[in-house]
């Protein structure tokens, strides 16, 4: 007994060094077993070595990544099975014999991508894209870093059909996030994901005449491409799986993880005009840890100067009453022959940006990841409001023009600053086939002004020449528990809840910015419409999927969520695919969704200086939604839009070179928020809005308000045709495609107040904002030829008409910009195994926009030409109210539907380290 004792006292005292010689021993056990294999990796069509491809034991946690020249190195017994997968190429699985060298090659993928994994539009057990039931887009970043574009949100206008956006001429706020939208719909209606979890909104809320007037998105643009892995973006409504903002689709980001090489990129760009110069230097490094832990980084530092693309300014038009200013012709023409622009700066800003982001992941125990990503963003622009001729602001008091120089005039500067961060920390486990995610994200975007060069003309010889006129901040705090699980081969069941806290500022001016006129271009925000307003939600969701059988999916999702601040709500969606065989598959969903309403929305409040066609640069005001002058006009609380969204779709795959995939979409919004049209008086003055309006000192007013429903549907499609044999390369074919058949309203819900009086908060100038300034139609040809290394892209982007009705213009008048084809070519030498020179001529051709008015009665178009200048001509008015007196000749004030800039030039040099 007494030596039992003993041995028991030993054994606690030494348990732990007795372990740690047990697994010693184990491990050179099995290195007995285990030999180091090494090999090559290369592409099956150049004989050019792999680097990134990923490399494992099959069955097991080991694994590596080859190095810059396609070399690996792995510890693997004999007949355990190597796999080799690289994003593009079909994977290779490969048994290990008794050699110590296995060589590989790997041949790009004939399926577009179909073997990668999507982590969007299920919460279920992930698919590839041959089984998922919904459309989805996947952009590689090879993709990305083809079309030369230096900003991702602009990346993604030249290669997803559905996504557009463009710089705006109006070149204040909204330069620092210009808007973008999905088939149509809006910034506000597509949900942005980093690696699976929300992005926050940025705090700019656009109040101009622009494509997303009245709403807000994040700040895609705010996000390097060199950290993107790839981006996947789901074509389909999906509030569902994740909540609110995803009526039009989902954009998830997913970052580069495992570490494979550095990389340093150096860009240099220019426009056709010698204009717009740019340059940026990016560096993704990183490192991969013994225990499978990685981390991953990337640096982006990048400025562009400015390019300006004004008009030639009318001198009859500037000295007339209604259209410019009532001054004398031969004082207007003689500043003109001096400015023959008027001095006038737009197109685009200079704008600096420094980007931080940080990708990593731990295991902390068996089957146990810690993981986390931070993203950290500043940008600056430096931009210019409407020059202030002498004959519109006929002095300045002294203050900006130096002392013994005559008076010419002078341009008010505006500058933006922004900072952009995102951050998530979660842990992930998986314990007897259940899968857990426990994560929390933090996020915010806050925006603050300058004006300078300008004046407070109420404060006279004592204004300040530099202004502080406030700012937005807008953050959000979101707690996310999500767990699956497959029960069976064909049953997965998946639940889940989120917790959010949102907050929204907006930041008071300082005095001499918002006192009496304000400062002129920019009036700054007073103490009265300054503040803070919070809110929080919490929602849940149950997910199931069930194989039928290896055909025939199924799929059904159902979340409730509840507002602090204005209730509840539940949605569903239903989805299927059914594959017919191994060339045909069918695939639908029908599901209803909704979208909150911005805090911006409620909250915002603010005096605004816009220009206004025969008065130039007017101030007007918006109250918020719960104001007392909004209660006054009787102006209900802000409700969320309800949407639903069927889509119905064809993949084929005639052979392992071809595929071709169509997809039908509807989407139907039932009370969406709009920032309304103007509402003042009525000429007879003697309605119950007019004695509102009066006794609340009220000349004109917008105001947010569930105004709308409205209707969308249309076509996507997609073929792709890879290995064409050609010469000595590979060519690649692809045709993509946007097709709108509808996008517009079905029914206008107007405050009785107004409409008794004859008004709406909706009119021909919102519609065309809201509904036609997105092309009809969009499609990317793409030619990809790859050649003894060299790689070859042509790309032919196919704008459809856009349509507009600008303040100023008769009630049978529009303007449509007419279809136009932009060209960009693109050749990427590789000088050695770790340099890559690119070289990229995009709008190659340099196709501007071009616009007609066009008669709504008899349908026919004239293409105005402004050198005739005769002020009989039919259209003479209608063009300058349109343009400020040609200012904006080239896209009017509202904009067009791509970039007026012209042919811009870029080269790129990376090199891997």
């Amino acid at each position: 007994m007494f030596a039992f004792l003993i041995t028991l006292t030993f054994l606690k005292n030494h348990m732990k060094k007795i372990l740690s010689l047990t697994l010693i021993m184990l491990g050179a056990v099995g290195s007995l077993f285990a030999q180091e294999r090494t090999g090559k990796v290369t592409d099956g069509t150049t004989n050019a070595g792999l680097p990134s491809v990923n490399v494992s034991v099959q069955g097991t946690s080991t694994g590596t990544v080859t190095d810059a020249n396609g070399m690996y190195k792995i510890s693997a017994a004999e007949g355990k099975k190597l796999v080799f997968s690289f994003i593009g190429y079909t994977s290779v699985t490969q048994a290990v014999g008794s050699s110590s060298t296995l060589n590989i090659q790997l041949f790009p993928s004939t399926t577009q991508l179909e073997e990668v994994v999507i982590s969007t539009g299920s919460r279920n057990s992930k698919r590839t894209m041959t089984d998922t039931p919904l459309p989805v887009d996947i952009l590689s970043a090879a993709d990305l870093r083809t079309t030369g574009q230096t900003t991702f949100d602009k990346a993604l206008q030249y290669t997803v059909p559905s996504f557009n956006t463009v710089n705006t001429p109006v070149n204040d706020a909204t330069s620092l996030l210009d808007p973008y939208e999905i088939r149509g719909m809006g910034p506000s209606r597509t949900l942005v994901l980093i690696n699976g979890k929300r992005k926050n909104t940025s705090a700019l809320l656009y109040i101009q005449t622009s494509p997303g007037r009245g709403e807000s998105g994040a700040d895609i643009s705010a996000i390097p491409q060199q950290a993107i892995k790839r981006v996947e973006i789901l074509r389909d409504g999906a509030s569902a799986q994740y909540g609110s903002d995803a009526i039009a689709g989902v954009m998830n980001i997913i970052l580069k993880d495992k570490f494979d090489y550095g990389s340093a990129q150096l860009t240099a760009g220019i426009t056709g005009k010698g204009d717009g110069e740019h340059i940026g230097i990016a560096v993704n490094n990183g490192s991969n840890f013994a225990n499978g832990g990685f981390v991953n980084y990337t640096l982006d530092f990048s400025r562009t100067a400015l390019a300006n693309r004004p008009g030639k300014v009318s001198a009859e038009a500037e000295a007339d009453n209604d259209l410019g200013f009532g001054a004398p012709l031969a004082d207007v023409k003689k500043f003109l022959a001096l400015k023959p622009d008027a001095g006038n700066i737009n197109g685009q800003p200079e704008n600096t940006a420094a980007k931080f982001l940080i990708n990593a992941g731990f295991p902390v125990g068996d089957n146990t990841e810690l993981y986390f990503n931070a993203a950290y963003v500043y940008k600056r622009i430096n931009s210019f409001a409407n020059y202030r001729t002498p004959y519109w602001r006929t002095t300045d008091n002294g203050l900006l023009t130096p002392a013994g120089q005559p008076y010419i005039g002078y341009v008010p500067n505006f500058i933006g600053d922004l900072n952009d961060y995102n951050a998530t920390v979660g842990v992930r486990k998986e314990s007897n086939g259940w899968k857990t995610d426990l994560s929390f994200t933090t996020g915010g975007n806050k925006q603050l002004y300058t004006v300078s060069n300008s004046r407070n003309r109420s404060l006279g010889k004592n204004s300040p020449t530099y202004f502080k006129p406030g700012g937005y901040e807008f953050s959000h705090n979101v707690g996310n528990i999500d767990v699956s699980k497959a029960v069976n081969e064909k049953f997965n069941v998946a639940f889940g809840s989120e917790f959010r806290a949102e907050s929204f500022s907006v930041f008071a001016g300082d005095t001499a910015s918002f006192v009496g006129s304000g400062a002129d271009s920019f009036p700054g925000t007073s103490p009265t419409n300054a503040g803070t307003n919070t809110r929080f939600n919490f929602g849940g969701y149950v997910d199931l999927s069930y194989d039928i059988s290896d055909a025939f999916l199924v799929n059904g999702t159902i979340r409730a969520e509840q507002y602090s601040d204005f209730g509840s709500t539940v949605v569903y969606k239903l989805s299927s695919r059914y594959k017919i065989n191994d060339q045909i598959t069918l695939r639908g969903s029908y599901s209803t969704g909704f979208r909150a309403p911005l805090l911006h929305q409620i909250y915002q409040q603010l005096a605004q200086a816009s220009f206004v066609p025969g008065q130039g640069i007017q101030t007007k005001g918006i109250v918020n939604n719960v104001s007392p002058q909004a209660f006054a006009l009787g102006v209900p609380k802000l409700t969320p839009e309800k949407s639903t969204n069927f889509t119905l779709g064809v993949g084929l795959n005639p052979n392992k070179n071809l595929s071709v995939t169509l997809d039908y979409y509807n989407i139907q919004v039932n009370d969406r928020i709009i920032l309304g049209s103007e509402i003042n008086g009525t000429k007879a003055g003697n309605t119950a809005l007019d004695k509102i309006l009066t006794s609340n000192g009220i000349v004109a007013v917008s105001f947010f308000a569930n105004a709308l429903n409205t209707s969308t549907s249309g076509l996507d499609f997609v073929v792709s045709q890879k290995n064409v044999a050609l010469g000595q390369g590979k060519l690649g074919i692809s045709l993509a495609g946007n097709y709108t058949f509808e996008n517009k309203y079905t029914s206008v819900n107007n405050p009785k107040l107004i409409a008794d009086a004859g008004k709406s908060v909706f009119d021909p100038i919102q519609n065309g904002l809201l509904f036609t300034s997105r092309p009809k139609y969009k499609a990317i040809l793409g030619l990809n030829y790859l050649v003894k290394g060299i790689t070859f892209n042509l790309a032919n982007t196919l704008f459809g008409p856009t349509r507009f009705h600008q303040n100023g213009l008769d009630d049978d008048t529009d303007t449509e910009f007419t279809p136009a084809i932009v060209t960009d070519l693109a050749i990427s030498i590789p000088f050695s195994k770790v340099t890559t020179l690119t070289l990229n001529a995009n709008n190659l051709l340099n196709v501007l926009p071009t616009w007609d008015f066009i008669n709504l009665k008899t349908g026919v178009k004239t293409r105005y030409n402004p050198d005739n200048n005769v002020p009989s001509d039919k259209y003479f008015n209608q063009y300058n109210l349109i343009t400020f007196n040609g200012r904006y000749s080239n896209v009017t004030y509202d904009g067009s539907q791509f970039s007026q800039l012209g042919t811009i030039f870029n080269a790129t040099l990376n090199v891997k380290f």
